[in-house]
């Protein structure tokens, strides 16, 4: 009977022990779920989505345009089904090909970016069928035409326009609406490419797929409207991604050294500078600011009427500590 004790109780260690990291995951899974950022992000994602779906189904899904999407390989791969006499709706090959991508996607970029993409990945076929149900695209398509717009260059510069905001939205937050978005963030990732660039090279390639269904025209429109995408998201992302740089010259420089510090809780860097024609030396301080922040700082000038010298230029890449530090500076602070 001891050695049967014995080997049930050596189990149950060995049971818990394999538990405990189990335990562990959950916990952290089910803690994260109750902060507000997961919330927050949640409606991000799922809001980003809906404006991709929609941007599909009106504008792409209507015209047949090809671009460089999982959506414009579906729609391929549809059509193709559809000669054979096999109904396939777009919406499923969506599904299914985001699926096989999301394990890319997983392994290759991360976690927390292959677990958003599983979210607005697996989101956007039912979106599509929600956009179909609130408002089929016939009801807008005028007689006479065979697009909502009529015209695949509208159509294109339509598509192109809403579906790089959506896009855009979801790179901020490290997610994607999927599908060669997941590709072109392994380039981006890998290569070091722009993420404009690397939407533009993963998107040409599926657009070749379109001579299969579509003439010539319409295969040279969306490779227009690929590249016309990857400088879209490149305008909106580094439009997002905006920071100032300040450089002030001033005699109260300590004031906006303190400002700068512990009331907009960035670092600052500070130089002593000769001017050239007055030999007078000054000390100049220079920052990395957002606009919000530039125009605190442009306020407190005016408000205290400090005399300052100041110029300040536009960066739309940050690496390093930068955000990192203001964490926690606020954090210490609370």
């Amino acid at each position: 009977m001891p050695k049967y004790s014995e080997f049930f109780a050596l189990q149950k260690t060995k049971m818990c022990i394999f538990t405990q990291p189990i335990d562990h995951i959950m916990n952290n899974v089910l803690r994260y779920l109750g902060t507000f950022k997961f919330w927050k992000e949640l409606f991000i994602m799922t809001l980003g989505m809906a404006i991709a779906a929609a941007a599909v189904y009106y504008f792409m899904i209507p015209s047949k345009l090809v671009l460089g999407s999982i959506s414009g390989l579906s729609i391929v791969i549809s059509n193709l089904f559809g000669l054979a006499g096999i109904n396939l709706k777009v919406s499923v090959v969506v599904t299914a090909i985001n699926a096989i991508l999301l394990i890319l996607a997983w392994f290759l970029i991360g976690k927390e970016f292959g677990a958003k993409t599983v979210y607005t990945a697996l989101i956007l076929g039912p979106l599509l069928e929600f956009w179909e149900k609130v408002m089929p695209y016939d009801k807008l398509i005028e007689p006479g035409m065979n697009s909502v717009m009529g015209e695949p260059l509208l159509d294109l510069i339509c598509f192109v326009l809403v579906v790089s905001i959506s896009q855009t939205i979801l790179f901020h937050i490290n997610a994607s609406t999927g599908g060669l978005d997941i590709l072109a963030k392994i380039v981006n990732k890998y290569l070091h490419f722009d993420i404009g660039v690397s939407v533009t090279v993963a998107g040409a390639i599926i657009c070749c797929t379109a001579f299969t269904i579509n003439p010539f025209r319409m295969v040279v429109i969306g490779l227009v409207g690929t590249w016309m995408n990857g400088l879209a998201i490149d305008y909106f992302t580094a439009s997002i991604n905006k920071r100032k740089r300040v450089c002030i010259i001033s005699k109260d420089y300590e004031r906006l050294r303190d400002y700068i510090i512990n009331t907009l809780h960035r670092g600052c860097s500070l130089y002593e500078v000769k001017g050239g024609y007055s030999g007078e030396v000054n000390v100049e301080i220079q920052a990395l600011l957002t606009q919000d922040e530039f125009a605190n700082l442009m306020n407190l000038i005016r408000t205290e009427k400090i005399e300052a010298f100041i110029t300040a230029g536009n960066v739309s890449e940050i690496y390093g500590l930068w955000n990192d530090q203001k964490s926690r500076k606020g954090r210490s602070r609370m």
